[in-house]
Order: C-alpha cells, then sequence, then structure tokens
C-alpha cells in the first residue's frame, strides 16, 4: 500500500488484529465516528490468515487516518509494540480489533488529558459476554467515581480499588502520553497475559493521573466460554509469577503493609487461585487424576495461599462458600469444586457470566 504522508495527529490509535475479520470492520467504524477526528489509526495485521488484513486496507483507502501493517503472526504484544515504534501522536489509546468504543471516547479523555496535564486517563469500561443465539448477551459496567489525583503517593493510595474493579489491568481503558511512554521505555512483554506488565510498568513511577466515571470501551467475549475453554499447562506458574508482580509493585510503592492494599493483592491471588484448580478440570486437561490431586494439594498447602487465607475478605457469600475446601486444605473437595465450575463454564455461559461478576 502506498505510504500516506507523515502528520502529527493528536491520539496514536494502535489495534493489533488477528482472524478478527467478522468484527474488525466494526471497530474501525466505531473510531471513524469519533467527534475527535484529529487521530491516526494504526493497524496491525498479525499475520491473518482470514481477510483481517483486506478489510482493513479496504478501509485504509478511503480514510487517509488509516494505515495497515501487515506481519507475520507474533502476537498481540509484537503487534502493539510495531505500532508504538510508528506511531507519531501525542497520546496513545489501544483498541482491540474485535472490541468496538463509543463516539465521545477520545475527546473526552483528550479534553481531561489536557485540561489537567495528565499522562494517563483511566477509563470505565463494558464486559458484554454473548450467549445462546443472535445478539443475547450479559452486559457489566466496570467503573470508579471521577478523580484527578493531587499527587503521585495519592494515586498509589488509592490503586487498590482501581485493581478491585479490573481498571488496572488492561491497556484499552486508558488514554497514555505517547512522551511518557517512550520516557519510561515501556513495551509490551511476550509473555501469557502479556497486557498485565505494560500497566505495571506504566503505572510504577507515573505522577499526574486520573480517573473518569465514564465507560466507552466495549470489551467483547465474542464466543461461549465453552468454546473458548481449554487446558492451560502453565496456568498456576503464570499466576505465581503475576503476583509476585504485584507484590514487586507495592513494595516499590512503600505500601507493603497498607492494609486495604494488602488484602485486595492477597483476596486476588486467592480468587485467582481457584480458577487454577478449576483449570486442571477442564475436560482437555492430559493429566492424571494422581497428578491433578498433586498439584492440587501443591496448591491449597503453600505458604502463599496460607497467608491469602488469613489476609483476604471475600466480598461475597459465594466466593466465601468456594474458599471453604482451600482452607480445609481437602484436595479432593477442592477438584470436585473445579469440575462443577468448569461445568457451568462450558455449558451455561450467562450464569457463569452473572456468577463470576458478583464474585
Amino acid at each position: 500500500m502506498k505510504r500516506k504522508m507523515k502528520r502529527t495527529p493528536k491520539v496514536s490509535v494502535i489495534i493489533p488484529a488477528y482472524n478478527v475479520d467478522r468484527f474488525i470492520g466494526r471497530a474501525i467504524e466505531s473510531l471513524q465516528n469519533q467527534t475527535l477526528g484529529d487521530f491516526e489509526l494504526l493497524i496491525v495485521d498479525d499475520g491473518s490468515t482470514d481477510r483481517t488484513g483486506q478489510v482493513a486496507d479496504r478501509m485504509a483507502e478511503r480514510d487517509i487516518r488509516i494505515d495497515v501493517i501487515h506481519t507475520k503472526n507474533r502476537g498481540a504484544a509484537a503487534a502493539r509494540n510495531t505500532a508504538l515504534d510508528r506511531a507519531q501522536g501525542e497520546y496513545v489509546h489501544f483498541v482491540d480489533g474485535d472490541d468496538w468504543v463509543e463516539p465521545a471516547m477520545l475527546a473526552d479523555l483528550v479534553s481531561l488529558a489536557d485540561e489537567h496535564d495528565l499522562d494517563l486517563v483511566i477509563a470505565g469500561f463494558y464486559i458484554e459476554t454473548y450467549y445462546g443465539e443472535g445478539d443475547q448477551h450479559t452486559s457489566e459496567l466496570k467503573n470508579q467515581p471521577s478523580q484527578v489525583f493531587a499527587t503521585r503517593e495519592e494515586f498509589r493510595s488509592a490503586a487498590w480499588r482501581l485493581f478491585d474493579t479490573n481498571l488496572l489491568y488492561t491497556p484499552w481503558n486508558k488514554l497514555i502520553r505517547r512522551s511518557y511512554i517512550e520516557k519510561c521505555h515501556v513495551r509490551f512483554k511476550p509473555t501469557f497475559w502479556d497486557d498485565f506488565p505494560f500497566v505495571l510498568d506504566l503505572v510504577r513511577d507515573i505522577e499526574r493521573v486520573a480517573v473518569t466515571d465514564r465507560a466507552y470501551y466495549h470489551f467483547i467475549r465474542l464466543r461461549a466460554e465453552s468454546e473458548t475453554s481449554k487446558w492451560r499447562p502453565n496456568m498456576y506458574e503464570k499466576r505465581e509469577e503475576e503476583h509476585g508482580w504485584m507484590l514487586d509493585l507495592y513494595e516499590h510503592w512503600g505500601l507493603a503493609g497498607d492494609p486495604l492494599s494488602a488484602e485486595m493483592i492477597q483476596r486476588r491471588y486467592i480468587e485467582r487461585l481457584v480458577g487454577c484448580i478449576e483449570n486442571l478440570c477442564e475436560p482437555s486437561c492430559t493429566l492424571t487424576g494422581a497428578e491433578k490431586r498433586a498439584l492440587a494439594e501443591q496448591m491449597i498447602n503453600s505458604e502463599r495461599t496460607q497467608l491469602a487465607l488469613s489476609v483476604a475478605r471475600p466480598k461475597s457469600r459465594m466466593m466465601e462458600l468456594m474458599l471453604m475446601p482451600i482452607r480445609a486444605k481437602n484436595a479432593a473437595l477442592a477438584l470436585a469444586e473445579g469440575q462443577l465450575i468448569s461445568f457451568v463454564k462450558r455449558h451455561n455461559t450467562k450464569l457463569f457470566a452473572t456468577l463470576k461478576a458478583n464474585r
């Protein structure tokens, strides 16, 4: 495709796209409908084997703001990094190719960032889980009250609430000053769940931050959980690594002993441990029954687990009940619970999404 003239837009919007030809048009159109038109859209076709690249190319031919970059398949982290290296905007915003955003998103976030000279604006978002036939779906709003943090310390002290409502895990509900990304040399790492370490690196020493209670981003769970559910052999090890990242961040912030922050970290750990046990119960798991039992016993008897149980304060009766087998150090009962969760996840997507939202 012919190279377009370089310009300096207000925002660089980055879309990593792999085999989303049914949805990429909607994502692009939602950006073309933005009330702020001063942006460039960098779409990285990450070696798609369907028509994703062609759909993006066709739409780029009619919109000078769109550049499509075709690469070999290397994953979303590499795709986002490729676009970051080419980005020219004052700010950066990430969008996934199967999601969509509301028209006022860029205008509102840029206005807030410009008004308060911010490096990071965090917005709310919707989790929309589709099930059954047609347009049937559940919608879960994730947000926090609006606040411009006066100091770095104020942001750090309040960050536990943002983590607790999932606002600090993903890159796509945020407007980020590009010069800050470059000053901190932040890039996506080639690891499982690559979003989280990027955001952790971003917020580690940040000072000028705001959160808005407005939600613009629609995160779509496109397929039923039963279709995407699969056993991940290294899930427990990756969750342990993630937990270490959180502990390191709060140690760096000097808040390891803060009761509210510590409770959130330990509750987060123990809730994800339930997911690791459920992962052992996926039908595609190749471990023997004895191997599953041994790994479950290792999980529930670890020092980290026992510490988390002593500090965490589950927010629902349902979560209290789900932790009972772990508190009892009963691996057989924990695996039975995992089988039940796995069954619901695969056979009743609506119920699973509702229970997960209210855990």
